[in-house]
């Protein structure tokens, strides 16, 4: 059996509680829920990319991206994003931002995708997870 591994990117602030920003066994990797914040800095609390759903779904973005590089993936591994958004009304525009990402990266076949509408901490508009299967 392969053993199961912790992925933390140092760039990442610590988690609220004891969970993985990612977790690889085999050639699966599943990336935890990842906010818009800004790298870690030490000694300071996580700060938030910004006030608009814009800043929030890129920086959010390329956390999932670092965790998935972190695990030896990146996103044409990515088979499943479930995205997770506080606002019916920011439907319409994080397609847009996601869209132009994706075309950005080079992406040929997209992951999978799930959005669904959740509630998550004060001044926080976008979640996303992301599981990939690699090799």
């Amino acid at each position: 059996m392969s053993e199961k591994t912790a992925i933390n990117p140092e760039s990442h602030p610590a988690a609220p509680a004891k969970f993985s920003h990612g977790v690889r066994k085999g050639n699966i990797l599943q990336v935890a829920g990842q906010v818009g914040y800004l790298p870690a800095v030490d000694g300071r609390a996580p700060a938030v990319a910004g006030p608009t759903l814009r800043e929030q779904t890129l920086q959010t973005l390329e956390n999932v991206r670092s965790v998935l590089e972190a695990g030896d993936a990146g996103w044409d591994d990515a088979v499943m994003i479930r995205v997770y958004l506080t606002d019916t009304a920011h439907f319409a525009e994080m397609n847009e931002i996601y869209n132009a990402y994706f075309e950005e990266q080079g992406v040929k076949v997209p992951a999978a995708r799930t959005t669904v509408y959740v509630g998550l901490p004060a001044g926080l508009l976008i979640e996303i997870d992301a599981l990939a299967v690699l090799g």
